[in-house]
């Protein structure tokens, strides 16, 4: 494993480290705050210099407009200049051109001339919901519309309370797309609850967060060797064979998808008061199950996927496992400290500073070669403060709820 250190002063006490994480946010922010913000609506994805994709008719996601507005809801909580124009100019977007204002729902994808993919995907409204909660939480006067237009969409059409969780897509007339569940929507749909619970104090949120977990972590996972399975038939029956979207719903197991529900059941079990039982050794036995199966102990960086027989799939290595690798670390060691905990803490920040991190150009390197090389197979360059943000920003606030919490409370104001 290497030098530790004094593995009795916790890296997130110690002055340097806190103004290290400080600098790398600070440096995310200053690279996508001008440079991803779209004239003509919404946001720009970058390349790997940071420069706009496509410029003449760039593709706008849901999920990159939301990622944005809640990413610069954080840093107008923080107090960083220029954020709350960014936090305008995507709830904008949003509710004008993603919204269906015939139908109900939130189209997938936009360009210039329009729709560009209409289908109401689980993984879009989560976002949406995440996104208006952090913006009401900074004060934005359209928050609370957005909020209970998302939340009515998402209790009407996507929850089914028999399984307790939600349906994956819907085609733009809300005809039914059949034959899939997912965990990748309902696992972000549970951070998103849990904020939209922090920033109205509306229970159902929290219960509903809750049933997701129960079903995905202490049921499905837990049946599993608490390797999380990704895909479903519509009975949430394990569909091991299933072949999709290799960005948002690649084959086999994906170690990162473990990392980050360590942490969410983590904040969950605390903002719940402590009343799961099984959460905490949950979350500590999926941070454990990710070290074990997903790293790459030769070359270090976490496996993209891994198939049934818990070998690397997609060898591949990229940035946000890291980056849920380190906030998940940071909840493990304040809730359930341990000399393993704080080793991977560090280890996975070195793997950041040494091989993720752009020291020339700025921004995080969104994907490695197994050789932990820069390339460009699934991602075009930079498209997405979200995950590094948080990751840099997470260990600098205790471990109680979402980072908007966190900082209200740290000023004071909560």
């Amino acid at each position: 494993m290497g030098a530790t250190g004094h593995l009795d002063t916790a890296w997130r006490e110690r002055t340097y480290h806190r103004e290290w994480l400080w600098t790398q946010a600070s440096r995310l922010f200053d690279f996508f705050q001008n440079r991803a913000f779209n004239p003509g609506g919404g946001f720009h994805e970058l390349d790997v210099e940071g420069r706009p994709i496509n410029p003449g008719n760039p593709i706008r996601g849901i999920h990159s407009t939301a990622r944005m507005v809640h990413c610069f809801a954080i840093g107008s909580l923080l107090g960083r200049p220029g954020s709350d124009d960014i936090i305008d100019h995507g709830m904008r977007y949003l509710w004008e051109k993603h919204r269906d204002h015939e139908r109900g729902g939130y189209h997938w994808s936009l360009d210039n001339s329009g729709l560009l993919d209409a289908s109401k995907q689980g993984y879009g409204h989560a976002f949406v919901l995440l996104a208006a909660s952090s913006a009401k939480v900074a004060g934005h006067p359209d928050a609370d519309r957005m909020i209970a237009d998302v939340t009515e969409v998402l209790d009407r059409r996507f929850w089914e309370e028999e399984h307790g969780a939600i349906a994956e897509e819907f085609n733009a007339d809300w005809s039914p797309v059949p034959g899939y569940r997912g965990q990748n929507s309902n696992m972000h749909l549970t951070e998103a609850l849990m904020a939209a619970f922090e920033a109205t104090g509306d229970k159902a949120y929290l219960n509903k967060a809750e049933r997701i977990a129960d079903l995905i972590i202490r049921r499905k996972a837990g049946e599993n060797g608490y390797r999380v399975p990704e895909h479903f038939h519509e009975n949430w029956k394990l569909d091991k064979d299933y072949k999709g979207n290799e960005m948002f719903r690649p084959s086999g197991t994906t170690p990162g998808h473990w990392l980050e529900w360590a942490r969410l059941i983590l904040q969950l079990w605390s903002l719940g008061g402590k009343k799961h039982a099984w959460m905490p050794d949950a979350a500590k036995a999926l941070f454990s199950q990710s070290i074990k199966l997903g790293w790459d102990e030769e070359r270090g960086g976490f496996f993209y996927t891994l198939d049934w027989n818990d070998g690397p799939a997609k060898r591949n290595k990229l940035w946000w496992p890291m980056a849920e690798g380190a906030g998940a670390a940071a909840f493990l060691c304040e809730h359930l400290p341990s000399s393993f905990h704080e080793t991977w803490y560090r280890k996975i920040w070195d793997g950041i500073a040494r091989h993720f991190l752009d020291q020339d150009r700025g921004g995080w390197h969104e994907e490695l070669t197994e050789e932990m090389v820069p390339s460009y197979t699934l991602f075009a360059g930079k498209g997405d403060i979200y995950h590094a943000l948080q990751a840099c920003l997470i260990p600098l606030y205790p471990a109680t709820g979402s980072l908007t919490r966190g900082i209200v409370a740290a000023e004071g104001k909560m």
